[in-house]
This record gives C-alpha cells, sequence and structure tokens, in this order.
C-alpha cells in the first residue's frame, strides 16, 4: 500500500526523496504544493512527520467505482431539447477519470481523443466496462444506434485511475485529476468515491485552480444521512446524488449537505465493454449526467464557474430536501435558457422522514470510525469480487427494514449481538487495511465475510422475530 507525503511547493521534496525506501510516483499541484507516493519505513514517517515542510503524511488507500447492477435518462434531463436547439457539446473536452473507455465501441470512438494510464497496465482501453458506461452517458454519439449522451459532440478523454476490479490509489487518482487539468480539459467526470484523502484534496484543488468544472458521484450508502463519498464532498466538486425515472431519490443514494444536484441514477442503459451494452445502478450513473451538461454549457462559451452555476438554476426542484436533491434535478435545457426549470407541487421529503431506512450497521454503529472500516471493507474487499459484489447487493435489498427494527430496540438481543458483529469485523477490517501481507489480508477476508453473512443473519432472524411479536400483541 504505501504512504503519500505532502510538502510546501518551495521545499521539503529531496527530504521525502531521501527518506522513500521506493518512489512509486510524484505529483506538482503548483502553489498548493507537492506529493510523494512510496514506501517508507516507520522511522521515516515519524521523521517527516516532524518535517516542517510536511503537510501531510497519509496511508495510500483506494476509492472504488461507485455503481451496481441493473433503463431512460437524456429525456429526463431534457438534453434531447438540448440537442434540438443545436447545443450538443462540440468543442469541449471531457476527461472520464475512471476505468478506461472501450477504444473500439461503435458508439464513443468518433468521440474519443487522447487517454492515459494511471494504474500500470499501459493502456488506457478499459477492462472492467464502468468507464466505458460513463463515457457513453456523457457523449455517446448520435449515430442512429446504441444510445446517446447528453454531450453527443463533446470530445472524450480516459483518465484510467481505477483497476480491472474498479479500485484505484489515491495517488493514482490524484495523477488523473492531475493530468485532466494540466492538459487543459474543461470538464472531469468522476464516478469513484471512497474516504477523504489529502492528496487527492490536494489534485481537485489544483485543478479547480485551472479552470477544471469537477463532477463526482455522491456515493451509494443510502439509505443514509451525511455520508458523501470524497471527492464529491469537497467544496471545488459538483456532488450528485441518483434519481429513478419517476424522479424518486434513488434508494441506494448516498446524501449530505454536499449533495449540489441529482440526476437519473437508477436503470441507466449506455455503453459497455466489447462494443456492448448495460443497464447499470449507481450515482456512478448520475454523475456523468451532469459532466455531459457542464460539457453542453462550456461549449456554449460558459467558463467551469458560470456553468456550475447555471446548472444550479436550472435545476428541476422535485419535491425533495436539499440534502437529497440539492439545487434540484439537472434540466440542461433550462441550464441553456430553452425553458423555465420546473417547481415543486408537492411536499418537500428527506429520504430519511421515516424514521428509518438506515443499513444494519448504520443503525448499531452510527456515523463512527467503526462504520468507515467496515465501509472500506465492503468497498475495497468484499466488492472487488462477483460473489462479494453479489452479497453487497443483497445487503442493500434487505437491509432498510432490518435497520428500522434494530434502531427502534436498541436494546435488544438482536441489537446487541448485531452490535457485538459489528464491532469485531470493523477490528478485523482495521487489521486487514493495516497489513502488508497478501496471505493475511485473504485470511483476513474470509473471516470477514462470513461475520458479514453471520450479521445479516442475525438481525434478519431477529427482525423476523421481533416483528411476529409486535404483530401478535397488535392483534
Amino acid at each position: 500500500m504505501g504512504h503519500v507525503v505532502g510538502v510546501v511547493a518551495d521545499g521539503g521534496l529531496g527530504d521525502v526523496r531521501a527518506a522513500a525506501e521506493s518512489v512509486r510516483r510524484e505529483l506538482d499541484f503548483g502553489s498548493i504544493g507537492k506529493a510523494v507516493a512510496g514506501r517508507f519505513s516507520e522511522a521515516a514517517i515519524e521523521a517527516l512527520e516532524n518535517n516542517p515542510n510536511v503537510r501531510y503524511v497519509e496511508e495510500n488507500g483506494t476509492m472504488e467505482a461507485l455503481a451496481q447492477s441493473t433503463p431512460y435518462g437524456i429525456e429526463t434531463v431534457r438534453a434531447d431539447v438540448a440537442h434540438d436547439g443545436g447545443y450538443t457539446g462540440d468543442g469541449a473536452d471531457v476527461a472520464v477519470i475512471d476505468t478506461g473507455i472501450d477504444e473500439d465501441h461503435p458508439d464513443l470512438e468518433a468521440n474519443l481523443g487522447a487517454g492515459a494510464d494511471f494504474t500500470g497496465t499501459g493502456s488506457w482501453d478499459d477492462d472492467n466496462g464502468h468507464g466505458t458506461h460513463c463515457a457513453g452517458t456523457v457523449a455517446a454519439v448520435d449515430n442512429n444506434e446504441g444510445v446517446v449522451g447528453v454531450a453527443p459532440e463533446a470530445t472524450l478523454h480516459a483518465a484510467k485511475v481505477l483497476d480491472s476490479q474498479g479500485s484505484g490509489y489515491y495517488d493514482d487518482i490524484a495523477a488523473g485529476i492531475e493530468w485532466t487539468a494540466d492538459q487543459g480539459y474543461d470538464v472531469g467526470s468522476m464516478s469513484l468515491g471512497g474516504s477523504a484523502s489529502s492528496v487527492v484534496e490536494d489534485a481537485v484543488q489544483y485543478a479547480d485552480s485551472e479552470g477544471v468544472l469537477l463532477v463526482a458521484a455522491a456515493g451509494n450508502d443510502g439509505p443514509c444521512s451525511d455520508c458523501v463519498s470524497h471527492p464529491a464532498a469537497y467544496p471545488e466538486v459538483v456532488a450528485v446524488s441518483a434519481t429513478d425515472e419517476n424522479d424518486d431519490l434513488a434508494s441506494f443514494s448516498s446524501t449530505g449537505p454536499e449533495i449540489e444536484i441529482a440526476a437519473p441514477g437508477a436503470g441507466v442503459y449506455s455503453t459497455y465493454n466489447d462494443g456492448g451494452y448495460n443497464t447499470l445502478d449507481g450515482t456512478s450513473m448520475a454523475c456523468p449526467h451532469v459532466a455531459g451538461g457542464g460539457a453542453v454549457l462550456i461549449a456554449n462559451g460558459a467558463s467551469a464557474s458560470d456553468a456550475r452555476q447555471q446548472l444550479r438554476d436550472g435545476a428541476d426542484d422535485i419535491c425533495r430536501c436539499e440534502a437529497d436533491q440539492g439545487y434540484g434535478r439537472l434540466n440542461v435545457a433550462a441550464s441553456l435558457g430553452l425553458e423555465e426549470p420546473s417547481t415543486c407541487d408537492g411536499e418537500t421529503a428527506c429520504q430519511n422522514d421515516d424514521g428509518g431506512g438506515c443499513y444494519i450497521t448504520t443503525a448499531t454503529a452510527g456515523e463512527s470510525d467503526t462504520l468507515d472500516s467496515l465501509r472500506r471493507f465492503r468497498d475495497e474487499s468484499m466488492s472487488a469480487t462477483p460473489i462479494g459484489r453479489a452479497l453487497v447487493g443483497l445487503y442493500y435489498r434487505i437491509s432498510p427494514p432490518i435497520a428500522t427494527t434494530l434502531a427502534d430496540h436498541p436494546n435488544s438481543l438482536t441489537t446487541r449481538a448485531t452490535r457485538e458483529i459489528v464491532e469485531v469485523c470493523a477490528d478485523l477490517s482495521n487489521r486487514q487495511d493495516a497489513t502488508d501481507s497478501r496471505a493475511a489480508s485473504a485470511s483476513l477476508g474470509v473471516v470477514l465475510t462470513a461475520l458479514y453473512l453471520l450479521g445479516i443473519a442475525v438481525g434478519a432472524s431477529g427482525h423476523a422475530g421481533i416483528s411476529l411479536r409486535e404483530r401478535i400483541e397488535g392483534a
């Protein structure tokens, strides 16, 4: 894993280089500072933490592609009206900071520009499918085949920062953002997320200072409140929550005060690897709708900051609170001034208005370090395999009613037992994150997965028992 060391702009770089056992990458964020990713001994880390030129030392963690699995989108955000008016994104450059883009896809190749790989594979071609799916939503060409994107004449560029499993190190992601800014691209679309990272934040601030409109997926931790992932949570980034085809907030969407705009993210049909197409769910699918909308506005002459404000001003109010929808759901035509955005004609609702709706872990651990540890295990370990992703999907589907029961009965035997399992899992997750041994990490992953399933089983059985007792008592 290694560490990333951030230094001031005018000093400390030589000290870090000298202290490193090996250097993986160096990053230059201009006046913000520099960073070195590599391996350092514990003694070196301790010394660097006391170096006045060192701004931070952090573990080189990972972020993940924010998608799940399961069609509609362009009409909802009124991009078809924009196309009819001649607004297609022609002249704008969008970097898809993701798993790469399928270079030979018939719906994308006409719009493909440059690309760069930051994962070490040597190619920016997509070996996962996630980046290609996002690219299609941004700018699939209008060729009467397959799908059409929000900005069908924008130029797409691939910054491959996530590997074939949809995971990428902080320094890879920061390097992709830095590259996007250095190339002078207009929009950076980031359908990825995880815990806060100083080096990624540096890169975000640098790209923002260079005039890049940065858009990111809010995360798939919902139903929850105040749970927006990074980099979406950074103020320089447009954080996007997900809606469904009925303009309801998607059940999986993370929400919180950082949410700036909502966009379709449930059942989104788009391009996929090997020239194919696929339907996916996730705030990952919502993000490229907004990135494409930003590209259309910038191609029409707006600066990045102007485009951001126009996205806000044109958004449709879909009767959700600000933590759910931000300024509203994306409306590209209204942002261009082609029509008026719609206003709410009903009651405003929030995702957690029902008093429940959390996940099992949230109901037992709350927003805490324990919960952060479990999210890391889920995003970095379980979601790396098809079986693991299936288990996470099962958890998403059955968890909300169980979580409500646990939250309503905090002192029940079921809740106490589940809480103990959650705490053990968090401890094991921390141990897994700290080890440099692949064998030890794999062994801990097996135990964690077993406990994960046990926690679901205990919570589900207790929920069934408590619900049955309440029905009998209420009869």
